[in-house]
C-alpha cells in the first residue's frame, strides 16, 4: 500500500532570466569554455581500464548511461550494441549487437534484466546472465530516459509525454500515463526515481509527478518551478535531470529554477536554492553537488541548502552531472576530460583525458572508482589517489 498521500510541495523555485548556454554550445550567448589551468599538487588518476562500446551516441544528442550491478557494468551504443563487463578488469562477459537505435539506457531490474530504449519507441530487456533476449514491447514515442525498475514493474518514460509500466518478467502493458507536454521544451528525459513504491519524475514544464507504482495512479502533480521570462526559450523551466533521493529526503534540480530539499514523508519544503541547472546533481550524506547552468560546480548543505563552496575554474565546459565518491566530486566535460574535486573545498585536484569525444552522461562511481562512458563510444574506470 502506498503510505505517502504526498501533499508534494508547495515549492517556491523562481526561474531566471537567460538564454540556453554552456553545455549546449551553439548559442551566441553561450560562456566560452575556461582554459584548463596547471593543477598545484595534483593526485595521482589511474586509468584501470578502457574499451569501446560501438560507435557510442554517433551525432544523436541522447545520454547513455552505463550501469553497475553484482560487479558487472552493463552499457549500450546507439548502433545497437550491449555489452556486460567485468567491473574490476574490464573483461567483456558478453556483448551482442541488436542493430536497434537505442536512445535511453542502461536501465537494470530486480530480476536479471538489461534494460534499453530505443529513438522507434521500443523496449528491450536482455538477460544479465548471458545478454540473451527476455522479451520487446511498445512505448509510446522514442525512449531518450534509461527505464527504471521496482517490485516487478518496468517504467519507461517517452519523449511524448508518456509514462508506461510494463510487467517486468512478460513486459506485459502493465499501465500508461500521460501528462501534457509545453510547446518549447529542451530535447532530453530525465528517467524517473523510483522508490517506496512510488514514480517521481520532473517533468519539462516545471512540475513535479508522482505516481502510485502499481498502478501508474497519479498521486500529485505539482508546480515546482514557474516559467519567467520575455521569449519561449527564456521561459524554458526543465525539470531535465534525475532526481536524488537520501534517507526521507529528494533532492531536484530546475533548468531556470531552483535546487530544492523536500521531505518525502510529507511533501514539505525543507530549502530552496536559487541555482539553475541542466546537467544535474547528486548528493553524499554530508553535501549535495551540482553543476550549474554556467558549468560551475557548488557543494551545498544537505540539510540547510548553505553554500560551502563553488568550483568556477570550469565554466563553460559543459559538464555533467557531478557523481560523489569517497574524497572526490568528478565532473567530466565536452573534451573528455574527467575533472576530481576535493569535496571539503571545491579545488580541482585531479585530471584524465577519459574519452576522445565529449563527456555527457553522469560518471557512475562505486567506492573511488569511477566509471564512465564518453559520447564517441569510449568507457573506462579511474581511481585517483590510489595504486
Amino acid at each position: 500500500m502506498i503510505r505517502l498521500a504526498l501533499p508534494f510541495l508547495i515549492l517556491i523555485l523562481s526561474a531566471g532570466c537567460s538564454t540556453i548556454s554552456g553545455w549546449f554550445g551553439d548559442s551566441d550567448n553561450s560562456i566560452p569554455p575556461a582554459e584548463l589551468k596547471t593543477i598545484a599538487q595534483p593526485i595521482g588518476v589511474q586509468q584501470l581500464w578502457e574499451t569501446r562500446i560501438g560507435s557510442g551516441a554517433e551525432k544523436q544528442f541522447i545520454r547513455l548511461t552505463p550501469a553497475l550491478a553484482d560487479g558487472r557494468i552493463y552499457a549500450a551504443s546507439h548502433d545497437g550494441t550491449v555489452a556486460a563487463l567485468d567491473a574490476l578488469s574490464g573483461q567483456r562477459l558478453w556483448e551482442i549487437s541488436t542493430n536497434l537505435p537505442i536512445s535511453g539506457g542502461v536501465g537494470l531490474s530486480d530480476n536479471g534484466l538489461v534494460l534499453v530504449g530505443t529513438s522507434e519507441g521500443e523496449v528491450v530487456a536482455f538477460r544479465q546472465e548471458n545478454g540473451q533476449e527476455a522479451w520487446r514491447a511498445r512505448a509510446s514515442s522514442e525512449v531518450l530516459a534509461p527505464p527504471r525498475a521496482a517490485n516487478g514493474i518496468v517504467v519507461v518514460r517517452a519523449v511524448d509525454g508518456k509514462f508506461t509500466g510494463f510487467d517486468a518478467n512478460s513486459g506485459e502493458l502493465r499501465w500508461v500515463y500521460t501528462h501534457a507536454m509545453p510547446a518549447l521544451s529542451l530535447r532530453g528525459s530525465a528517467p524517473p526515481l523510483v522508490t517506496r513504491d512510488l514514480v517521481i519524475a520532473g517533468l519539462d514544464n516545471g512540475k513535479l509527478l508522482v505516481l502510485a507504482l502499481a498502478k501508474g495512479l497519479p498521486l500529485t502533480e505539482k508546480t515546482v518551478a514557474a516559467p519567467r521570462g520575455r521569449t519561449e526559450i527564456e521561459r524554458l523551466i526543465d525539470i531535465d535531470s534525475e532526481p536524488k533521493a537520501f534517507a526521507d529526503t529528494l533532492y531536484l534540480a530546475a533548468y531556470h529554477g531552483n535546487v530544492a530539499a523536500i521531505d518525502m514523508r510529507n511533501g514539505a519544503l525543507v530549502w530552496n536554492r536559487e541555482i539553475s541547472s541542466y546537467a544535474g546533481l547528486d548528493v553524499d550524506a554530508r553535501q549535495v553537488y551540482v553543476s550549474d547552468d554556467t558549468d560551475a560546480v557548488l557543494a551545498l548543505d544537505r540539510m540547510t541548502g548553505g553554500v560551502f563552496w563553488k568550483q568556477a575554474e570550469l565554466t563553460g565546459r559543459r559538464l555533467s552531472a557531478p557523481v560523489a565518491t569517497t574524497d572526490a566530486v568528478v565532473v567530466g566535460d565536452f573534451e573528455g576530460y574527467l575533472h576530481w574535486l576535493r569535496k571539503e573545498d571545491g579545488r580541482i585536484v585531479g585530471r584524465i583525458r577519459a574519452a576522445s569525444k565529449a563527456i555527457v552522461a553522469p560518471p557512475v562511481a562505486v567506492g573511488d572508482v569511477v566509471f564512465v562512458q564518453g559520447q564517441g563510444g569510449a568507457l573506462g574506470a579511474f581511481r585517483a589517489g590510489g595504486s
